[in-house]
């Protein structure tokens, strides 16, 4: 269970089963499961409803050999744990391309993410690109990824190491490089969103156009928030926001600010409409301070 969405597999059935969790009413297993509860805490437990309260479930804890009494509501991600490394992975690909006559207009762009979620760490990483041909006139590129390493801690606490890139034409990047360690934890975290915070501390790499002769590195600390809301209908909704104030550049503070609408159709195709905007208050002169892009594309989730 994922998401407030409970998935059931048969061996009687081509497609698996979709409930909404809060929906159950009754629910027995003997198979053991990693559980993650409202309060962050994380289980490696048996799990079943209570047959007199259909309220409560419980929870038979593996690993410390006792017995633990919740709710339906405060239980919000249940995975087996003897499934192999493909039913750990969350994946999607979603793509757009749009092609004109004049100027032998042509461009390109894909949004596309990776996951992988162990019993107490998890992997995600995204790829998004946009590139741009044609005649009598420059193309246009930008591209940026990202991998992270998220170590869960008790009371929903965090551990994050990560690393992004960046480059884009507008502010004239050839590449930005920014690795990050931070610590965070998340402040609601239920059924319907999840909604944290991390702060930390952050080393820059930058190389910009060989014109601006400007490539420099630069210390950063940085804060930053995401919101993932899953229980709109067919709409989810991925925003996170982060600030790098400098502590090597004086007056500098740069930010970043994404944003994911994602509407989902049959055979987990979906329609996802995409935001990113890259600020920047001291660029190297010449180069803009700001750039962004809005993307529209069609794809497919694993």
């Amino acid at each position: 269970m994922d998401k407030g969405v409970l998935i059931i597999e048969t061996d009687y059935s081509d497609s698996d089963f979709n409930v909404k969790w809060l929906d159950i009413k009754k629910l027995s297993s003997e198979q053991t499961f990693l559980i993650t509860l409202r309060n962050g805490d994380r289980l490696n437990s048996m799990l079943q409803t209570d047959s007199i309260n259909g309220g409560r479930v419980v929870l038979y804890d593996v690993t410390e050999k006792k017995y633990i009494y919740t709710s339906v509501h405060d239980i919000v991600y249940v995975k087996s744990i003897k499934q192999g490394f493909i039913s750990r992975l969350d994946a999607s690909l979603s793509l757009g391309v749009n092609l004109t006559q004049r100027d032998n207009f042509k461009q390109f762009t894909m949004r596309s993410t990776l996951g992988y979620t162990a019993n107490y760490w998890s992997l995600q990483g995204s790829y998004n690109a946009i590139k741009t041909k044609q005649d009598n006139s420059n193309d246009i590129s930008r591209t940026d990824a990202s991998l992270g390493l998220r170590v869960f801690l008790k009371h929903d606490y965090f551990l994050n190491l990560s690393g992004e890139l960046l480059q884009n034409d507008e502010q004239q990047l050839d590449m930005r490089v920014t690795t990050k360690l931070g610590f965070g934890k998340y402040f609601v975290h239920t059924n319907k969103l999840y909604f944290g915070g991390v702060i930390g501390g952050a080393w820059n790499n930058e190389r910009y156009e060989p014109i601006l002769n400007a490539d420099r590195n630069s210390a950063e600390a940085f804060g930053g928030i995401e919101l993932n809301m899953f229980d709109i209908k067919d709409f989810s909704l991925l925003t996170n926001a982060v600030v790098y104030p400098s502590l090597t550049e004086k007056h500098r503070v740069r930010s970043d600010i994404k944003l994911d609408l994602k509407y989902d159709l049959p055979l987990e195709f979906f329609i996802k409409f995409g935001f990113t905007y890259n600020y920047d208050r001291r660029p190297p002169e010449g180069a803009s301070k700001e750039d962004y892009v809005l993307q529209a594309t069609f794809g497919w989730e694993l």
